[in-house]
């Protein structure tokens, strides 16, 4: 239960919120604040109130004009100026002496937050009294970003707050600039999550986000000589401006412990650790309306009295603030190394944290909505849970235990409501990546949630047996086999009996097999499943049995070898959820084709698909301001913004001579923000006139940065070879940005990541190149370095093998700022090719249907590289890039079986194609109007990959909710 409920525990939620009118007004402010005359230099600054002890201090926002006007006051420059100086003096978290760019940052930030504040309470103030349907988004991931010129921005109010820094002496771009990223995510899926978050409450939908607090982040990544190094986020280190604790929200959280059976037949999960987690609220503003929702983020820790005093005056420090220490770490890094047992609960408990207090808020604002007439029946019309991917899925068993026991509902209506509330957002098809987790641990961790997975794992057993019964036994046992929730378990006593196959005669003192019969002629031991004791058992050759026959043979036995248990969370899932989406059109098709192809024939109506999109706030409107104002100009409206669809309007100006110029120029401008950008955070210099040719993604082996780097090494060597003049004629100018960051325990992911930088270091000091190439690593990749290199984008790489990307969302964000695509048809850049035109997409490599033939080609050995492909890893043996053993790396990529070699990932099969494909590239770079033309249709063609239109679909299709416009 929460640590206060009914209307006490939503009191920020008053009914006497006001809406601010975003219309034009007019004010004087009643704070009164002026600057001293005895700055020590233009960046020192401070400000004394001109104030008596009688006079009253006005908030120069809140109480403009009274709170019956709120209704109809805007901010204007001159009122945001007076509230930047009131939170400057009194919401300090700085020294009053100065007034430098961090405490411009904080005091701007909580002067956008009192805008944000009226309209996020009064939101929720009507969602509570309409009490209808609610979404509710629960990701480990949402990689927010900074958020002061996207709040601004989407206020309308980035003029105003402009003008207001101005007075006080600062630059907003310079402001802003001091405000860390977030560090609660990672990579696409956090992205997704926090472009969800935008949509949702630009269309107006009631909606929360879920998430964790993580004060760590994942890392911060430096790179050094020896690559990638790894040092902690210090994002919240002075705190975040953004949200707001919630001291009265908090629900308790059971770890271990064991499950007794009450005296009324119930059961009850008791004893363990107990922690608790504390609710920390960040606004969501929309764009052009007065809707701001929430993310909630939980923070763990545990009640002061939890403090063993005694053993700290004892002298033993740590072990009086383990309980706290316990609950903290937590919520410490995003996604901890699971290497160790200790990672592995680490991370079982966080995904366990953010499913059980999200469900007990989501269930506590039900039950107060519902108010004395609770009808549990009712709770999926009003609540809609989306997981987003297998993090989430505890959820499941979650919510069935807290309607089971806490909320005495019985098996048949806690599932059934389970069922009709819960959703699966599938978003890989990677196996590793499909989470298996150890029965015995969770076991150990969750003894309840355990015994309800073992229930849901035999009802499924029995509708499969029930719907597939008439099958040849050995076609229904593999069905079984792959379904099953539960990995390497036996059948349960149910239906074992099905499955009992006749005995094999067997000597009881030793291990003997009677054979009466001469065996077919065969060179390998025969092995039957294993029987009731788990024993195996053989049946001898016949070069053996031709001695023997009607005779006892001794047999020696094999060691058994048993396989761990192993809790599937994807089955979970897909069983315990009412849909199952892709995020891409071909990976829909091979999530219902081949990652659950069995779960897709016995319920065909749950899967469906959705193909993610991209906020065109962020990602076109606030992060490229000049192609903003010619897609304006050009389309003679901003409703674009909003109406991804009008961009395709740009399609019958693309060969319009003024547009190109135009087009070019504003791209020129963001690449000359991006020349000093690199100079400040590698030392390289670049010059803007080069192709910026950008791979930007988390580094792993399937995305093929791998394949990026040889091509480019291969092109270096051919520059070598040739001439000055050669050069010049044969190839265009390109600078070659990768950024991302390798997983702390990915070994070859860091191998490549000191592998381009080592490339980068030698050919950037190659005078005979020059400008003619250039390798960059930008360190610490984010969204905010995101929202400076898309806009200055020429070419980006999405380049995985094919069918291993779900989907991707950078390609989107590098379609609607012009940028042409290199890459594979795989994920959504099947979909951007169609909506931009094949011309405009270079195109190469083995198609998804051809992976597994072409596996199976190098393990018969049948395999013959590319000469080239084989010239460029003999120049990487040369030590051409500095001493450093890259065998380890190279040797992933040779031989025919073996894992960690083989080439998995078919860089060699590719790498003929792709190197092909970039002179194409290099061709179309050299006509400008060609390249041009091909850059408007990109951000022409780019408007189905919006986010708001992937929310209407998940709205209509998934979660059957309505907006609300709130007037």
């Amino acid at each position: 239960m929460a640590t206060a409920n009914g209307a006490h525990l939503f009191n920020h939620y008053s009914s006497n919120s006001r809406f601010i009118h975003f219309t034009s007004r007019n004010t004087t402010s009643k704070l009164f604040l002026t600057k001293t005359s005895h700055f020590r230099t233009p960046n020192k600054r401070s400000f004394h109130l001109n104030n008596t002890l009688t006079d009253k201090i006005h908030h120069p926002i809140t109480e403009q004009g009274g709170e019956s006007d709120l209704s109809s006051f805007a901010p204007d420059a001159a009122s945001i100026t007076s509230s930047i100086k009131y939170h400057a003096e009194f919401t300090p978290v700085f020294s009053p002496e100065r007034f430098e760019l961090p405490k411009a940052f904080f005091a701007t930030a909580q002067s956008v937050r009192d805008s944000l504040l009226i309209n996020w309470n009064a939101t929720y103030d009507v969602y509570e009294k309409l009490n209808m349907k609610q979404a509710y988004y629960l990701s480990m991931e949402f990689l927010q970003g900074r958020a002061l010129l996207n709040a601004i921005g989407n206020l309308e109010l980035t003029g105003a707050f402009a003008e207001a820094l101005k007075n006080l002496g600062h630059n907003l771009e310079n402001v802003a600039s001091q405000e860390p990223d977030a560090a609660l995510g990672n990579g696409g899926l956090g992205r997704l999550a926090s472009c969800f978050l935008d949509s949702l409450a630009t269309l107006n939908y009631p909606a929360w986000g879920y998430g964790l607090r993580y004060k760590y982040g994942l890392f911060k990544q430096r790179i050094t000589k020896d690559g990638q190094e790894e040092v902690a986020e210090e994002w919240l280190e002075i705190g975040s401006p953004w949200e707001v604790v919630r001291n009265d929200v908090s629900y308790p959280i059971k770890f271990y412990g064991k499950v007794s059976t009450g005296s009324d037949g119930k059961r009850y999960w008791i004893g363990g650790e107990d922690i608790k987690a504390v609710a920390y609220d960040v606004p969501i503003p929309g764009y052009k309306t007065r809707t701001t929702i929430s993310l909630r983020l939980w923070s763990t820790q545990v009640p002061s009295a939890d403090f063993d005093l005694s053993a700290f005056h004892a002298g033993e420090h740590t072990k009086a603030c383990e309980a706290q220490a316990n609950a903290e770490k937590i919520c410490y890094i995003l996604y901890p190394g699971d290497e160790s047992e200790e990672g592995k609960i680490l991370r079982l408990k966080q995904q366990y944290t953010l499913c059980s207090a999200s469900l007990q808020d989501i269930i506590s604002r039900f039950e107060r909505r519902s108010g004395d007439r609770i009808k549990w029946e009712e709770f999926p019309e009003k609540v809609a849970v989306q997981m987003n991917d297998t993090h989430p899925t505890l959820c499941i068993p979650e919510l069935m235990r807290i309607l089971i026991d806490l909320k005495n509902l019985n098996w048949n209506e806690a599932w059934y409501i389970t069922q009709r509330t819960v959703a699966y957002t599938n978003h890989t098809v990677l196996p590793e990546a499909l989470e298996k987790w150890s029965y015995e641990l969770m076991q150990k961790l969750l003894p309840r949630h355990v015994e309800i997975i073992e229930a849901i794992d035999e009802e499924l057993v029995h509708e499969i047996v029930s719907k597939y019964g008439s099958l040849d036994l050995n076609k229904l046992e593999e069905k079984l086999t792959t379904m099953r929730i539960l990995e390497n378990f036996d059948l349960p006593s149910s239906v074992a009996e099905l499955f009992i196959k006749p005995e094999i005669s067997v000597d009881d003192d030793t291990e003997t097999v009677e054979v009466h019969d001469k065996v077919e002629a065969s060179d390998k031991v025969v092995t039957n499943d294993e029987d009731d004791a788990g024993k195996k058992t053989s049946v001898k050759t016949e070069a053996a049995a031709e001695k023997d026959i009607d005779k006892k043979t001794p047999v020696s036995p094999e060691p058994a070898v048993i396989p761990p248990k192993k809790v599937r969370m994807a089955n979970l899932c897909v069983v315990g959820g009412h849909a199952v989406n892709g995020v891409a059109e071909i990976h829909s098709e091979i999530v219902k084709e081949e990652v659950f192809n069995d779960f897709y024939k016995l319920w065909p109506e749950k899967f469906q698909n959705k193909t993610n999109g991209v906020t065109p706030r962020r990602w076109i409107r606030f992060c490229n301001p000049p192609l903003s104002a010619i897609i304006t100009k050009w389309t003679g409206t901003e409703d674009w913004v909003l109406k991804t669809e009008k961009l395709a309007e740009l399609q019958k100006f693309a060969d319009n001579e003024d547009l190109q110029n135009e087009w070019r120029e504003a791209k020129r401008s963001n690449k000359i923000k991006v020349v000093s950008f690199l100079k400040e955070k590698t030392g390289y210099s670049v010059v803007p006139d080069a192709m910026f040719d950008i791979q930007v993604k988390r580094i792993h082996e399937y995305k093929r940065q791998l394949l990026n780097i040889f091509g480019i090494i291969y092109r270096y060597k051919k520059m070598k070879e040739m001439t000055a003049a050669e050069r010049k004629t044969n190839f265009v100018p390109r600078v070659c940005i990768f950024g991302g960051k390798a997983f702390a325990t990915y070994v070859q992911a860091k191998r490549i990541v000191k592998f381009i930088t080592d490339v980068g270091a030698t050919i950037n000091h190659d005078p005979e190149i020059g400008d003619l190439l250039k390798v960059v690593f930008v360190p610490d990749y984010n969204v905010s370095v995101a929202e400076l290199l898309i806009p200055a984008s020429d070419l980006s790489e999405h380049i995985s093998t094919a069918g291993m990307e779900a989907s991707g969302t950078s390609n989107m964000k590098f379609a609607m700022n012009g940028c042409i695509q290199i890459g594979t048809l795989d994920g959504a850049n099947v979909e951007i090719r169609e909506e931009v035109g094949e011309e405009n997409f270079f195109l190469f490599g083995a198609q998804a249907h051809e992976i597994a033939a072409l596996r199976k080609e190098r393990a018969d050995g049948k395999f013959v590289p590319d000469e080239r492909f084989e010239e460029v890893k003999e120049f990487v043996r040369s030590a051409a890039f500095g001493s450093y053993n890259y065998d380890d790396l190279i040797g992933s990529l040779e031989g025919n079986e073996c894992f960690g070699r083989a080439d998995y990932f078919l860089v060699g099969k590719d790498f003929p194609s792709y190197i092909e494909c970039q002179e194409k590239v290099d061709e179309a770079y050299r006509d400008q109007k060609r390249w041009t033309k091909m850059s408007i249709l990109n951000t022409a063609g780019s408007y189905k990959f919006s986010s708001d239109r992937t929310i209407h679909e998940y709205a209509k299709d998934i979660w059957n909710i309505e907006a609300v416009e709130i007037a």
